[in-house]
């Protein structure tokens, strides 16, 4: 079976949080529901009902600028244990389908049905009955996307929302793609959009003309999932391994953190909580990352891999400490800080690795016994 045989399905449901209150609560119905942080704690919005959506409110905005833009709004403070069981019947129903599913989050989800017993002659059928299924057991609407790859799968599932079902064969894949805006691709958030539109970029098309190392040494590694995905070109596989690719914790601060003192004090304590994630789940970090997030709003992250893992919290501290340095806090208010550990290793992995041959590295320069190496830093 060639590659655009594939049968690629991408769920995503519907103003998720914001439509089980709305099943749960008849009267929230037909009314603009925000779930979310509140305004007076400096929280974000977590997802918000179509009517809401409306008024210009939608995902990741502050709560206070939502009450201003929709001050009739319902507002929510949600409860993930409820959420949380919701999507467990979801995976269920996905489940009856294939066991190729890979879970993006709490809302949405790839499955290849490409092998399905079920699958028939049509993957948009199996994705509308889908759709059915999941509405027979919650009473909630999702979106499907299908195609023969994730990304054009995930692009399609927005296109047509809600309880829609968007599919991009093969041979409208490239048409579709030199049409799409930039801002629609999924990878390519707003930042990024923008920086692009600066350059010209505008549509698909115009991302297309640009070559590869061009692409490269403008948006780094990113550069080159660009190259490929504006040419219909995404070989990953549905992977329903779901492991765990980092831990992380953040907070917002009720009021602008402008001390430099009082941030690492928070940095070290983030730090700690991410350690006990990591010891908890048996695991440790070869890279660390801080979140910076300031009062206007831009966001920067700093991070540091390093050889040894680790799941210590005043070693993870350090580290967060000295890439909270590297950025403008203190000089910038701060409005949000995080720190986040990736790169993990089991510690059954991590004893296996011991047993492994390794490559001995010798600091020297030529000439000289200076115990500093000449090597440019990679």
């Amino acid at each position: 079976m060639g590659y655009f045989d594939r049968k690629i399905i991408h769920i995503d449901m519907d103003a998720f949080f914001a439509a089980v209150e709305q099943r749960d609560n008849p009267a929230l119905r037909g009314l603009p529901v925000i779930v979310g942080g509140p305004a007076e704690k400096r929280g974000v919005v977590s997802t918000c009902s179509y009517e809401a959506r409306a008024f210009g409110v939608h995902s990741a905005m502050a709560t206070a600028r939502a009450k201003r833009l929709c001050p009739q709004g319902v507002f929510i403070s949600g409860n993930m244990e409820k959420y949380a069981a919701v999507s467990r019947k979801i995976r269920e129903v996905f489940y009856q389908y294939t066991d190729l599913v890979e879970v993006l989050s709490i809302d949405e989800a790839f499955l290849d049905v490409t092998a399905s017993p079920k699958l028939g002659r049509s993957a948009t059928r199996l994705a509308q009955e889908i759709q059915r299924e999941i509405f027979r057991r919650t009473c909630l609407t999702c979106s499907a996307g299908v195609s023969y790859n994730k990304f054009l799968a995930k692009v399609a599932s927005g296109l047509n929302k809600p309880a829609g079902v968007t599919v991009i064969p093969p041979d409208r894949a490239i048409d579709f793609l030199e049409n799409l805006p930039v801002e629609k691709f999924y990878g390519i958030g707003r930042a990024t959009a923008s920086r692009l539109k600066n350059m010209n970029i505008r549509y698909g098309r115009d991302l297309k003309a640009m070559d590869l190392n061009m692409l490269k040494s403008h948006f780094g590694k990113n550069g080159e999932f660009y190259y490929y995905i504006v040419r219909g070109i995404d070989d990953r596989p549905v992977d329903p391994g779901g492991e765990r690719k980092s831990f992380g914790r953040e907070t917002t601060f009720p009021q602008d953190l402008t001390d430099p003192g009082k941030m690492r004090i928070f940095i070290r304590k983030l730090a700690l909580k991410v350690s006990r994630m990591l010891q908890k789940e048996k695991v440790r970090c070869r890279s660390v990352t801080v979140k910076v997030k300031y009062s206007d709003f831009n966001t920067v992250t700093r991070s540091m891999s390093f050889h040894s893992p680790t799941d210590d919290g005043d070693e993870i501290g350090s580290i967060a400490v000295e890439l909270l340095g590297r950025t403008e806090a203190g000089n910038k208010p701060v409005r949000l800080l995080g720190v986040s550990s990736g790169n993990l290793i089991s510690r059954s992995e991590e004893e296996l690795n011991k047993n492994r041959p390794v490559q001995l590295e010798f600091d020297f320069v030529y000439g000289e016994k200076t115990g500093k190496s000449s090597t440019p830093e990679k």
